[in-house]
């Protein structure tokens, strides 16, 4: 039976992020030959949002889909672009008045790939149901290979997201923490899934962030601006082997690459 790779990056935070998936993704492309690249990109731009450069750089260095998320329209340039037609997706669960789509098709050879975006509620933004918006992608999108990007802050409900739609979308990936989880597994129905894919971006930093603002925040309790980190970057992401007739996920795996420029 046929299989195909999907290697999806996690959060591109600031930067560091985008140096070390530049010198990076070549890489691992040649190591595990995916047919498709995926990249959450809604932190690249300074630690919040994306800009349509930034995008582009991200098309040229290989994903042929960006995600965001909770921070996708932190960049006001970004609003038209989302409109442009190009493979990059905010979340589903906003109002259909919202510039952009929550899902894109990426086609190569005799695979028609979704990719889909969707943020949680706990402790996030006021979004709608992502359960109710999971299954109307479901409806909608008319092909097994459906990969979702779940972006939620509560493990509960990106394991809850993981079983609603086992059986029935290729993989659901959890991003937002930037931590990368090591609970990666086929669910009984073909579903890949890991609770948190973690973050491209700076290795000693506090999720991205310079580590001396959040320890002194923590410490004072006073507010201060949050600044992206100067160290080298990591990439963090995972890979999915896919049945090429039914879309099922028969393997996921942690990826990790440290960034030593």
């Amino acid at each position: 039976m046929s299989e195909y790779r999907i290697l999806f990056i996690g959060d591109v935070v600031g930067r560091p992020g985008r140096n070390a998936l530049h010198r990076g993704l070549p890489r691992l492309m040649n190591e595990h030959r995916p047919l498709f690249v995926i990249v959450n990109g809604e932190n690249a731009a300074g630690g919040v949002g994306i800009t349509s450069e930034i995008a582009e750089e991200f098309y040229r260095y290989g994903a042929d889909a960006i995600t965001l998320g909770n921070h996708a329209f932190n960049k006001r340039e970004i609003h038209g672009y989302l409109d442009s037609g190009k493979p990059i997706v905010r979340p589903a669960n906003m109002p259909p008045s919202v510039p952009g789509s929550g899902w894109t098709v990426v086609e190569k050879g005799r695979v028609a790939l979704a990719v889909a975006n969707v943020c949680g509620r706990v402790y996030m933004d006021s979004y709608d149901d992502p359960f109710a918006c999971a299954d109307r992608l479901v409806e909608t999108i008319g092909t097994p290979h459906f990969f979702l990007d779940f972006h939620a802050e509560a493990t509960s409900e990106k394991i809850a997201m993981g079983w609603h739609l086992d059986g029935r979308a290729t993989a659901v990936v959890g991003t937002h923490t930037h931590v990368t989880t090591a609970d990666e597994r086929i669910l009984p129905g073909g579903t890949a899934y890991i609770t948190d894919v973690g973050m491209t971006g700076p290795r000693d930093s506090v999720l991205g962030v310079d580590r001396k603002i959040i320890l002194e925040r923590f410490r004072t309790t006073l507010t201060a601006k949050f600044e992206v980190a100067h160290e080298p970057g990591v990439i963090s992401g995972v890979l999915v082997s896919v049945q090429e007739d039914s879309g099922r996920a028969t393997n996921i795996s942690r990826v990790k690459l440290e960034d030593h420029a």
